[in-house]
């Protein structure tokens, strides 16, 4: 599974996270509940139906297909699987009671989604064998990842019996199983980091286990050693490359360079606090010309070695 807040690029991690697992001929399903087709955009296909389609092929034979969950679908499919209401479901849905049930339930929309995972991640094939070697989730946000993830545990605790018990507890012990591992996106800024922070603290105290830290968007190291540019410096600089070093641009120079400067200590401390967290971390290279298929194999590649 993997989180972070808002914007941090969590479905790119997803998405070349189930890159790497498919590499040496494997089957990885990547999957999405939020309802953004931000898979779709990330490869440049059409939106994706309730159904698992294959969007990209690693070298080996390998296969990664992706599906982008829908709670309504997920609660018909239920009915019609442990209730035998598949006629009556869809009826259910042309009165709105659909809409009705997981308006008045929130929870029971985190269920169905968070047991339509557990279900790709226990399917086998005719001879028996796990139609998936990993099941990739671009789960909901740091700020709602706990949440998400323990509801079905409070639904447990509600029902006494029957499937929705069962369902239940059997996505409550994959959640706290060593096969699951949540990987905490962040950037090196205060907000997304500070919510990483928090989201492993929470994971923690559910007893939901912890994946990696991965940093994204990190930028290479300018000016290793330096604390300050002088005027001087930068002068003698300009003048060397031939380029123009009158006043008004070494002051623009050395003020965006110390600008970086302050950056760099800041994000200098931000690492630091992530460190202290005790999970292996791993940093991905901005990409200043936006993230393309090619970004997302690279990024696979840094992965999988880590």
């Amino acid at each position: 599974m993997v989180t972070g807040k808002g914007g941090v690029g969590k479905t790119t991690v997803a998405a070349s996270l189930a890159l790497a697992l498919a590499a040496g001929g494997h089957r990885t399903l990547l999957v999405e509940v939020e309802g953004r087709q931000g898979i779709a955009q990330l490869f440049g296909r059409d939106p994706l139906p309730y159904a698992e389609r294959l969007i990209a092929t690693t070298p080996g034979g390998g296969e990664v297909r992706a599906l982008a969950v829908d709670a309504e679908e997920a609660l018909l499919e239920y009915l019609a699987l442990f209730y035998r209401l598949g006629a009556a479901g869809r009826a259910l849905r042309k009165v709105g009671a659909v809409d009705f049930a997981t308006t008045i339930a929130p929870g029971l929309r985190d269920v169905l989604l968070t047991g339509k995972v557990k279900e790709a991640t226990t399917r086998t094939d005719e001879q028996g064998r796990r139609r998936y070697h990993a099941v990739v989730l671009d789960a909901p946000p740091t700020g709602r990842i706990g949440r998400f993830l323990n509801v079905t545990a409070e639904a447990a605790k509600l029902a006494k019996m029957g499937p929705i018990k069962s369902q239940s507890d059997g996505v409550t012990a994959l959640l706290r199983s060593p096969m699951t591992s949540v990987h905490v996106v962040t950037l090196l800024e205060e907000m997304p980091v500070q919510e990483s922070l928090d989201a492993v603290a929470e994971l923690r105290g559910l007893g939901i286990p912890v994946g990696k830290v991965i940093v994204n968007c990190a930028r290479p190291a300018l000016f290793p050693g330096v604390r300050k540019v002088p005027q001087t410096e930068l002068k003698r600089g300009l003048a060397a490359a031939g380029l123009a070093a009158d006043k008004a641009t070494v002051v623009g120079l050395q003020r965006e360079a110390q600008a970086y400067l302050a950056r760099r200590d800041v994000e200098a401390t931000l690492r630091d606090e992530l460190t202290e967290l005790g999970r292996p971390m791993v940093e991905l290279p901005l990409r200043p010309g936006g993230v393309d298929l090619t970004a997302l194999k690279d990024f696979a590649t840094t992965l999988a070695a880590s």
